[in-house]
């Protein structure tokens, strides 16, 4: 995933440069790719949180029962748990970014939106 999303903010990037292009077409088509990418960020929110609330109920098991073996268990979930938030992390700041080039292809119609400077 991380791989095609790199890919495909390149892609956009790299068309944004062009002025040759039917906008109508390419703003449907990076709206369909917004939604493909949003569900998948949804998914991974869902998950990373799960997986968070499993680690930190096993924390707190590990600390009242001081039962070693759950020590085991902190350790996986920890383990998971950092890559899960580093995708999620990188999901976050992409489908953000393509926002920001939807809004660069209305401006090619001129119809943008542009963020104030804070």
């Amino acid at each position: 995933m991380k791989k095609r999303i790199l890919e495909y903010l390149d892609y956009v990037d790299s068309i944004l440069a062009r002025d040759d292009l039917d906008w109508d077409e390419e703003i449907k088509k990076h709206l369909v790719q917004i939604s493909f990418f949003a569900h998948e960020r949804l998914v991974h929110l869902i998950v990373t949180v799960l997986f968070a609330l499993m680690t930190i109920g096993s924390i707190l098991y590990l600390n009242f029962t001081g039962n070693m073996v759950i020590l085991f268990l902190v350790i996986a979930l920890f383990v998971l748990l950092i890559p899960y938030i580093m995708h999620y992390y990188l999901l976050e700041n992409s489908v953000q970014r393509m926002y920001v080039q939807y809004d660069a292809m209305r401006a090619k119609l001129g119809e943008a939106f542009r963020e104030k400077d804070r």
